[in-house]
């Protein structure tokens, strides 16, 4: 029971923070990840093969997000790409591989399918549940898996020339990364229908117009810019507060309007500050950037 107490205290007291010291980021091999000024830009930076999702995709979007959970500095990401097209979904020769080809002889087979797609599919679950907002910037093609991935984002930015394809089913499956369990949330049933069943190119400017994509830009570099600049306003903002809004919208997509605002009770008791509220006040009539403390860093229990 001592070495409980003792634990608890090392918790508490800022200076005993074994492993608070910031890390450097991980090595990636298909993506460049930077982080500057509170924002995390990770942009797919395999233009050649059209930034397709084979296993390196895969190890790269983990290690970034672990770095980016793990560090209480960091207040917003933004995801990008490059070359021509955002991303073609998954790379066809990954199909090919027996290694990945699904085991569909035997009803273990099968099964042992069903937890490789829930592993794949959690990779994209934690983009959508970073507690800090996620911006994409979405150039070209954005098709099968990628689709999926962006659906993660609280806010997406798409070039003129940019489209949207539910590919699975133009080579013979059912889409299975998410895009049909979020895309509901997110579009009318009716045209949720239309993209899956038909696996047509959906266009930047229809996505406009139902309010899948915030805004529509004629260059790369200015939807990009325009991504920055959002990014560097939402961290102007207290992180606290941010996170919590993420935490009441989230609750609230997916819970009635009372068990929403019961939440929100709650949730605002546990981190109203008043010394937030006065900063953003001051900041404001003083013409100048608050300053809020980071949140803490998150670290695993078997890490500490």
């Amino acid at each position: 029971m001592r070495d409980f107490y003792l634990a608890c205290a090392l918790f508490r007291v800022p200076g005993h923070m074994p492993n608070s010291t910031a890390s450097p980021h991980p090595t990636l091999s298909v993506m460049q990840l930077q982080v500057q000024d509170h924002i995390a830009h990770l942009q797919l930076s395999q233009p050649q093969s059209l930034n397709t999702m084979h296993p390196g995709f895969w190890r790269d979007l983990d290690a970034a997000l672990t770095h980016i959970q793990a560090h209480g500095d960091v207040r917003v990401l933004v995801i990008s790409s490059t070359g021509k097209h955002f991303s073609a979904g998954m790379a066809l020769d990954t199909f090919a591989n027996p290694a990945f080809a699904p085991q569909d002889k035997s009803p273990e087979g099968r099964a042992a399918l069903s937890e490789f797609l829930w592993d794949m599919q959690q990779a994209f679950t934690r983009i959508e549940q970073l507690r800090i907002p996620v911006i994409a910037a979405i150039q070209g093609g954005c098709i099968g898996g990628a689709l999926d991935m962006v659906c993660c984002a609280c806010i997406r930015y798409a070039t003129h020339e940019a489209f949207f394809c539910v590919q699975e089913i133009n080579i013979g499956m059912v889409a299975d990364l998410g895009s049909l369990q979020r895309l509901p949330k997110l579009l009318p049933m009716a045209l949720v229908k239309e993209l899956a069943y038909t696996g047509r190119r959906w266009p930047a400017h229809a996505a406009l117009q139902h309010g899948f994509v915030n805004e529509v830009f004629d260059a790369q570099d200015a939807m990009l810019a325009a991504a920055m600049q959002c990014a560097q306003e939402i961290a102007a903002k207290p992180p606290i507060a941010i996170w919590g809004s993420k935490q009441a919208l989230d609750f609230a997509r997916d819970h009635s309007v009372q068990d929403s605002l019961r939440q929100m009770g709650w949730l605002q008791a546990g981190i109203w500050s008043n010394r937030h509220v006065m900063e953003s006040v001051q900041a404001t009539q003083q013409k100048r950037t608050g300053d809020f403390p980071a949140l803490m860093p998150q670290r695993a229990f078997g890490q500490m």
